[in-house]
């Protein structure tokens, strides 16, 4: 064992860093992935080269890379090396993903997919949890709507709140298959929910049709809580759109060259 590896066994044994350092080397691999420094079907470096490169065991690399290939960004293979794989192969609804996508989201126009996966599914699910929902779901659903409302300025809770809100009511559809997507888009949707909450100038809309859509499971009216799904996208989509335009006005006065200085 070379001086480094003692290094890191000694430091893994004695605080448990480790954990930390195998994630930090896997989020660094993964962002270098991302931003194409490592473009889909190339090969990533040799293990000892990417020891060297970011300071670590070979242990850790390998398991680092083994994180990678559970997420779809990379597959290893015999004599060949570990090849980073299509974007379309990549597990988009991971939340470790997600975060390494970070400023290249937009590439991926997920907003976009997932808002089309929303419209998809939940209308539906509203309409049956309106003749479904149990008195304890319809309880969980005005609770949580309750904790959106007093959420005030703090974007983080009102999004962890409406989280919890749209889990609970594919959950009351008591359709198998929704509550199924329901934990597969989990990350997606937090992602989503969260971009259009800050994007929003306001709100009070979203809170109010939330609270339509519980009143309208207590009065088991089905067309109602259809249709307040489909607001709740649409103003999904409008808050999205508007943050998008925000961040490309700043985009356009931060790449505006500077007039020149006037000669004297």
């Amino acid at each position: 064992m070379d001086s480094l590896q003692r290094q890191e066994h000694g430091t893994a044994a004695g605080s448990g860093r480790r954990p930390r350092v195998r994630r930090n080397v896997t989020t660094a691999i993964a962002e270098d992935i991302c931003a194409e420094r490592y473009p889909s079907g190339s090969t990533l470096p040799r293990e000892n080269d990417l020891c060297e490169m970011y300071g670590v065991s070979r242990t850790v690399i390998r398991e680092s890379l083994k994180v990678l290939e559970s997420k779809g960004l990379v597959r290893g293979k015999p004599r060949i090396g570990t090849t980073v794989c299509d974007k379309d192969d990549w597990n988009i609804l991971d939340e470790d993903v997600l975060q390494w996508m970070g400023p290249y989201l937009a590439d991926f126009d997920i907003l976009g997919s997932i808002l089309e996966a929303r419209r998809t599914i939940e209308p539906a699910a509203a309409e049956y949890a309106a003749e479904r929902a149990t008195a304890r779901e319809i309880a969980d659903l005005d609770s949580a709507w309750q904790q959106m409302r007093d959420s005030g300025n703090d974007p983080e809770g009102f999004t962890e709140a409406d989280m919890a809100f749209h889990k609970v009511l594919l959950g009351a559809s008591h359709n198998q298959v929704f509550r199924r997507l329901s934990s597969a888009m989990h990350a997606g949707l937090k992602y989503a929910l969260h971009a259009s909450n800050v994007a929003a100038h306001s709100r009070d809309e979203a809170i109010a049709v939330h609270g339509e859509l519980v009143e309208a499971l207590r009065l088991r009216d089905r067309a109602a809580a259809r249709d307040c799904a489909h607001r709740m996208l649409d103003l999904a989509v409008r808050d999205i759109a508007a943050g998008q335009h925000a961040r490309d006005d700043r985009r356009s006065i931060s790449d505006t060259p500077k007039s020149a200085a006037p000669r004297r």
